[in-house]
């Protein structure tokens, strides 16, 4: 072999072999940032949604099933349900101490413990803690159980980390909390859904006269459809990254257009796309660089289409912000963007602080007064006040 080509030959696989490298370390970095569960924003039925990350490769299971064993670490409150004895009706919620939902919901929880004394048995699963960067200990756990008092007038217990959350819902993809399982007396799962549903389903499913396999059928039906659209709206992630620009340069816009064409194919193929969360958003902020006075009109027709608002408003208000750094943002959509202000906070959960929502009547103030609307501005500055001032006196 000739000096050159040889010479040529090493370079190539050096090379080769630093790319892959360098590949190797940036997939490394990307899986240290990368976290099992992603915690989304609250959603309008007041569940925290949790996106996992990690392949599953758990066999799935439905309405209908046999209920799984009830693994856990330890009981910490009331009497310990070690198997589904035959003819009991019971509950399993999940919960963690960090979730506000599951804890705004605790005392219906307790109100539906009373009113089926006798007959059926709630239990309620603490999980998740190792997920957020302070987590409780089980000395802390138990400390928060005891605090909430008759708050939480049902048996309560922590989760064993190699079961608990894997059988039921992992088995049962069951991705937000609160979730609450109904065990009949026959040992079969036959409902699930968020624990402030729970009062029609139990009353026929004590009075036997439930029909699992008719909301069997609707369930799968309907969860089938949905993932269907959230893998569409999730997929255009991917497709549209290269069109964003960097979002630290603030002279660079991306390819708005791009995007739109890119959406615009996707949206022709599936219409109910259009509003969806993803695709809401990444048109929204498109249409802000190239066309606002369009964003503005889009986002008005994507709350409206949304029910109660859905994810959009707290999509906009994100956009606004992160556009408002790179643009000159125009006062309708400063209008706009305090418009989603209110649905946020008409739809606030139980458990937002005042402060919290001082700070949201502040925000909007600001976007008001920038919106050129100096009543409605003035009008949301005092309930912040207000709210500052209850705060004070506690």
């Amino acid at each position: 072999m000739k000096p050159k080509l040889q010479l040529l030959i090493l370079f190539c696989m050096l090379m080769f072999t630093v790319s892959a490298q360098n590949d190797t370390s940036a997939k490394s970095k990307i899986a240290q940032n990368d976290t099992t569960l992603k915690f989304t924003n609250v959603q309008k039925d007041s569940s925290v949604i949790l996106i996992s990350t990690k392949k599953d490769t758990t066999t799935a299971r439905f309405m209908g099933d046999p209920a799984p064993q009830l693994r856990v670490r330890d009981w910490i409150k009331g009497t310990p349900v070690t198997s589904f004895e035959k003819g009991k009706v019971y509950v399993v919620d999940f919960w963690a101490t960090w979730c506000g939902p599951c804890i705004a919901g605790m005392p219906h929880l307790s109100d539906l413990a009373r009113k089926f004394k006798d007959k059926v048995t709630i239990s309620s699963i603490d999980v998740f803690e190792s997920q957020v960067s302070r987590p409780k200990t089980l000395t802390q756990i138990k400390e928060f159980i005891d605090s909430m008092g008759r708050k939480m007038n049902f048996n309560v217990a922590v989760e064993d980390t190699n079961f608990t959350v894997h059988d039921w819902l992992d088995a049962f993809h069951q991705h937000y909390i609160p979730a609450a399982f109904v065990i009949n007396g026959q040992g079969i799962v036959v409902w699930m859904g968020n624990t402030r549903s729970l009062d029609t389903v139990l009353q026929k499913i004590v009075n036997n006269t439930w029909d699992i396999e008719a909301e069997s059928i609707k369930r799968k039906y309907a969860d089938s459809s949905q993932k269907y659209l959230d893998d569409l709206d999730e997929a255009l992630i991917s497709k549209v990254r290269r069109y964003q620009g960097r979002y630290n340069d603030l002279d660079d816009l991306g390819f708005p257009d791009s995007t739109l064409m890119v959406i615009d194919e996707m949206v022709k193929k599936e219409p109910k796309l259009k509003y969806s969360q993803w695709v809401a958003s990444y048109t929204f902020i498109a249409l802000l660089r190239t066309n606002p006075h369009k964003a503005y009109e889009f986002g008005k027709q994507a709350i409206a289409s949304s029910p109660n608002g859905g994810d959009a408003y707290g999509s906009i208000i994100g956009d606004i912000r992160d556009d408002m750094r790179k643009l000159s943002t125009p006062k309708e959509i400063y209008l706009l963007g305090a418009e989603c202000y209110q649905v946020k906070i008409d739809q606030s959960p139980p458990y937002l602080t005042v402060g919290g929502m001082a700070k949201q009547y502040h925000e909007m103030a600001e976007w008001y007064r920038r919106g050129g609307d100096k009543l409605k501005a003035l009008a949301a500055e005092k309930k912040a006040i207000k709210l500052w001032e209850k705060e004070a006196k506690k």
